[in-house]
């Protein structure tokens, strides 16, 4: 048992249980009517307390036959044992209210771009409707350890690596191959993936083959073009003035430029060409309990984001 080695040469824990034990039974006067309480046998109860008075190389309470009472040392301990038992019930109540109710702290994680142009509006939705929760909330296209910076939940955007984490697919992300009506009426519309080798490409060099894009047409099959580009970037943010500019092509992820597309700002090029469909997904720690504010912020997201313009399919459950 922790803490129950005797002696005072060495680094050790406090017995806790036996200072709760300690407690009960100080306040009912007698071992078995702690015994009773803590639904324990009283033979338990008793070499609880004399674990301690082994530790302690003293008595904590008179033993008559009749009687039980404390010693001056029993008295000593008797406040912070206790305050031991009460921090105690109270901290499992606490947290075990918490884990029902949604309330408290929830650490995220999510993509820069992302994050800037959709998280804020579903945070501000999310935290109206659960006002006890609050979101620590990290930005950032770092692909992070989310059980090493101890994170709750993380959104991620593409493949996910094998791994022990839990995950949710929340909806599916396209990437539309994009120009300003300036650059095409400049250089025209690439009539072939081939193309874009001659043309002005931003290159995203946070992906694994930043230089290859792969486009997918369903009769002609796939096409890698080779491109290289005036600017070679990490976040897609950077690139919509540049577009709006018309100095540049790129392949942008659909939920940065669905309105300018919509809106005649910005025009897909290659529409009969698609790249890899991506996916929403939020991601967890292992294992099968979470707190009540957790499960609202993930159930909260599937729905507020299967319902964005930008969406594609209705969310699975992995």
């Amino acid at each position: 048992m922790i803490g129950s080695h005797s002696g005072f040469g060495m680094p050790h824990l406090p017995d806790f249980e036996a200072w709760a034990i300690f407690a009960k039974v100080a306040e009912h006067g007698s071992f078995s009517g702690a015994a009773n309480e803590l639904a324990l046998s009283k033979a338990t109860v008793s070499k609880a307390v004399s674990r301690l008075e082994a530790r302690l190389r003293t008595s904590l309470f008179h033993r008559t036959s009749r009687k039980l009472s404390l010693t001056e040392s029993g008295r000593t301990a008797l406040e912070r044992a206790a305050r031991i038992l009460a921090e105690g019930q109270a901290l499992e109540q606490e947290i075990a209210e918490g884990a029902a109710v949604p309330r408290g702290l929830v650490r995220l994680s999510a993509p820069m771009s992302f994050g800037i142009q959709h998280l804020g509006p579903a945070l501000a939705a999310f935290l109206r409707a659960y006002p006890e929760v609050s979101v620590d909330l990290d930005l950032s296209d770092a692909r992070t350890d989310i059980v090493a910076q101890g994170l709750d939940v993380a959104l991620r955007i593409g493949q996910l690596d094998d791994s022990s984490l839990r995950a949710r697919r929340l909806c599916a992300v396209r990437r539309l191959l994009v120009a300003a009506p300036s650059y095409l009426k400049a250089h025209g519309a690439p009539a072939d993936p081939q193309e874009l080798e001659s043309r002005d490409v931003v290159v995203f060099s946070h992906l694994a083959a930043p230089n290859a894009l792969v486009l997918h047409h369903p009769h002609r099959g796939e096409f890698t073009a080779r491109i290289s580009g005036s600017l070679a970037v990490n976040n897609a943010d950077v690139v919509m003035p540049l577009l709006a500019d018309g100095l540049v092509l790129a392949l942008m992820p659909e939920f940065l430029v669905w309105r300018e597309v919509k809106e005649g700002r910005l025009v897909e090029v290659l529409p009969d060409w698609s790249s890899e469909l991506l996916a929403l997904h939020v991601v967890t720690p292992p294992g099968n309990l979470r707190p009540a504010r957790v499960t609202a912020l993930i159930d909260f997201m599937a729905k507020h984001f299967v319902k964005a313009p930008w969406a594609r399919d209705v969310p699975r459950l992995d």
